[in-house]
């Protein structure tokens, strides 16, 4: 009996290759249209009022008479030459202040992110814990911790610390009330989260085998910290100075109540303008003078700074 082979299976058809369909138009759209309250919430609350503001500063008249739109650029330089003392003197205090935010917080900052432990997370909400409180009753609270007579001032005369401060002209006499040191320490207390905060953000990001191989290779704990972690911790450095010092060098609220009329900053200046003496114009070329003076500074620090994270 003779067998006979089967014949050979014909071949499966190709596939036919898949139609590369173009994206439905509406579907492009979606991130667009994700974005329109943002981009909404911005030019209702920020892009307008920058235009009225601006709109402000170069009218002339009165409130009785009402104010007109003139052009009158003059106001800037009056407003300038009158209160540069002011606008000195904010600079100043805001800086001092975000100095002593970055003394202070970098080691809490260094503390929460490498020695916490499980403690980390308690220590973080003691941190945020006084945004709970308003700014103004934590501000007061320091009108009475630094009272005359009160238990931290009788302490700081008796280690002889008025007496360099004094010397310094940050305080006169024996008292802190109503002296420059007052407002910078309400200035320190007020934003001292918002320094902490960048700066564990930015050290918890630091793998902790750098440490370790650092001093693999002999590497001192103070070398470890000065070719490590400073440098890889420099963009939370930026990120909080300018989260301190930005919103410290337009503050009125501690100069308000616990410095005095010799200490009063460009913010007091423009919140008189506007409420007190309504005049519009100038508290308007003031506030646009601040804001040009900030933004140069924050452009040529971070410039400086060269943090390509932020740049």
């Amino acid at each position: 009996m003779t067998v006979t082979e089967a014949p050979p299976a014909s071949p499966a058809p190709a596939a036919p290759e898949p139609v590369l369909r173009k994206q439905p138009v509406r579907r492009k759209l979606v991130p667009y249209w994700l974005l329109l309250p943002g981009i909404l919430w911005l030019l209702v609350f920020f892009a307008l009022p920058m235009v009225y503001q601006a709109s402000t500063s170069v009218q002339t008249g009165s409130l009785e008479k009402g104010f007109q739109v003139t052009w009158h650029f003059q106001t800037y330089w009056d407003a300038l030459s009158e209160y540069y003392p002011q606008f000195l003197r904010s600079l100043l205090y805001a800086g001092t202040a975000t100095i002593l935010c970055l003394l202070l917080g970098y080691p809490l900052a260094y503390l929460i992110a490498f020695k916490a432990g499980r403690w980390r997370n308690l220590l973080l909400v003691l941190v945020i814990a006084p945004f709970f409180t308003s700014f103004l009753i934590r501000t007061l609270a320091w009108k009475t911790i630094l009272a005359d007579g009160g238990p931290v001032v009788d302490v700081l005369n008796t280690v002889g610390f008025l007496d360099v401060t004094g010397w310094l002209g940050m305080t006169e006499g024996n008292r802190v009330l109503a002296t420059p040191l007052a407002v910078v320490t309400g200035l320190t207390y007020n934003f001292l989260p918002f320094m902490i905060l960048p700066l564990y953000t930015s050290l918890e990001r630091i793998d902790p085998r750098l440490h370790e191989a650092a001093g693999d290779l002999y590497a001192r704990p103070s070398t470890v910290f000065r070719r490590v972690t400073f440098p890889l911790s420099m963009p939370g450095v930026v990120s909080g100075t300018l989260l301190t010092f930005i919103p410290a060098s337009g503050d009125y609220v501690n100069a308000e109540l616990l410095g005095s009329t010799d200490t009063r900053m460009v913010g007091n200046v423009i919140q008189s303008q506007f409420l007190r003496v309504l005049d519009y114009p100038t508290a308007a070329a003031l506030s646009f003078i601040l804001m040009a003076v900030v933004l140069i500074m924050v452009t040529v620090y971070i410039r400086r700074a060269g943090t390509e994270d932020l740049v």
